[in-house]
């Protein structure tokens, strides 16, 4: 290619991302600043004790929401206000992952808030006020995007362009409702950082060095500390590292072999490593490097809920998000054919990023709650989020004459479309929050939302607040927001 070749094309590639990156510049005032549920409450606690009393004791983080009428789950007070740790503290389920990830955002918060008050203000720098709850959500919608990004650079480099499967999978997918409706929670911070594993995995396969195996580890930790199921993510380079030893030893390339071990060996140790932060955090709540609640009374580990947990008729991820049917059949077709010409490098990486896919479907399955009723969607498959782009990537990418491709797109448009309107009712009450029903959910998307949507937008634009329940509990306690 000529050098004014390769200039059109970089600036072709360069125009793709107007779109995205527009998308997500417009849309930063549909990011809702406030924490609701348990969760939210719970992996925020870790970043304001870090960061404001630099302990682990979140009492007052708890009753701060408790007290307002926030944290007002069955049994929040009695779990985590009553109950107290071997060590006199109070118990975390939350991993601290969003933690760090959110903590440049919350910096810039504390800081802006405390020169804001040097001039007048009376925004309180308590890391509780508005400042820091728009600052913890906006990093939940940054690293839901930026995941978003590194998918379609990562599918690009497997099966071409894959900016329009980018954006089919950002809308219509549960990640879209945890960037925007419920940042607070950890999704879009682990869709983030899986994404960032499986591209760091594509990266060092290529070689296996010491080096990306140790960096590889890093993110791996990085990935457990976001979401702790995410550590089954672990198997598709398992997979791909497997096959590397055992090619060197039908080989017999025993120097290869040993190469293999003491390099996996080491990236394990720094993974180890960088997931201390958490042992810390565990041994100062509990005396112990792990928790000490067991999850023999909430897992079955055969996984009964394998099949339910995607294809059931009122929970599963594949009738809640269509749209991950279609991906995960072009993941199929990929990992079957070789990118379609039977190349053995492709169909090894398919393989191991189906084998990814369904680890996430046998740890959801292995859930007693596996339904998820009165949560948005099968929220634990977000992380999924890169797999799917690749997925649909791949499909698009099958579909090679005219007709075939307008298909393609007509499906990820309707998937857009059948999320979003999921959205929106869910929102507004419109649907039982408890499961999908797809003819009542089909209808009223095709013929209720249509016309109450402008007063809908309206009200999520102007006037959120009357989406909450009690909104007076969301008053700033002093000074303007």
């Amino acid at each position: 290619m000529t050098t004014a070749g390769r200039s059109r094309s970089v600036l072709g590639h360069s125009r793709q991302w107007v779109v995205p990156v527009l998308l997500f510049v417009l849309a930063l005032p549909a990011i809702t600043p406030r924490l609701y549920a348990s969760d939210e409450v719970g992996y925020f606690a870790n970043l304001r004790s870090l960061w404001f009393d630099h302990d682990v004791s979140f009492d007052n983080e708890y009753r701060y929401f408790y007290d307002r009428g926030i944290a007002t789950a069955w049994t929040f007070y009695e779990s985590y206000l009553v109950r107290e740790t071997a060590t006199g503290l109070r118990y975390s389920y939350w991993t601290v992952g969003p933690a760090i990830l959110w903590s440049p955002f919350y910096a810039v918060a504390d800081v802006t808030t405390r020169v804001r008050r040097a001039f007048g203000s009376e925004v309180p720098a308590d890391g509780y006020s508005r400042p820091y709850l728009r600052a913890v959500t906006l990093g939940s919608a940054f690293y839901g995007f930026l995941a978003i990004c590194i998918a379609i650079v990562t599918a690009r480099r497997l099966v071409g362009e894959a900016h329009p499967a980018g954006l089919a999978i950002w809308l219509g997918t549960p990640l879209l409702h945890y960037m925007y409706i419920a940042p607070g929670f950890s999704h879009a911070c682990g869709a983030f950082a899986a994404a960032l594993f499986v591209a760091v995995w594509l990266r060092v396969r290529e070689t296996w060095l010491l080096g990306g195996l140790m960096g590889l580890g890093a993110v791996c930790a990085l990935m457990v500390m976001v979401r702790e199921q995410a550590v089954f993510f672990v198997v598709g380079p398992a997979i791909d590292y497997l096959w590397s030893v055992a090619g060197a030893a039908r080989a017999a390339d025993w120097a290869r072999v040993r190469t293999l071990v003491l390099r996996v060996t080491a990236g394990a140790a720094v993974s180890l490593l960088c997931y201390s932060p958490q042992l810390l955090i565990y041994q100062t709540l509990y005396g112990q490097l792990t928790t000490p609640y067991t999850l023999d009374d909430r897992m079955l580990w055969h996984a009964p809920h394998f099949f339910d947990v995607l294809f059931h008729p009122n929970h599963g991820f594949f009738f809640w998000t269509p749209l991950a049917l279609v991906a995960v059949g072009g993941l199929t077709w990929f990992a079957w054919s070789g990118d379609g010409r039977g190349d053995a490098r492709a169909r090894r990486i398919g393989i191991c990023l189906l084998a990814m896919f369904a680890s996430q479907a046998y740890i959801a399955g292995s859930i007693l709650r596996w339904e998820l009723s009165g949560t948005y969607g099968q929220r634990r498959f977000i992380g999924t989020t890169i797999i799917l782009v690749i997925g649909l990537a791949a499909l698009f990418k099958l579909a090679q004459r005219p007709v075939w491709r307008r298909a393609v797109a007509a499906v990820a448009i309707v998937g857009v479309i059948w999320n979003v309107g999921l959205m929106a009712q869910y929102g507004a009450q419109l649907m039982d929050r408890g499961r999908v029903e797809l003819a009542r959910n089909a209808y009223t998307t095709t013929f209720v939302l249509p016309r109450v949507l402008p007063s809908l937008a309206y009200r999520y634009l102007f006037d959120r607040r009357s989406f909450y329940l009690d909104p007076e509990r969301y008053d700033e306690p002093s000074g303007t927001p």
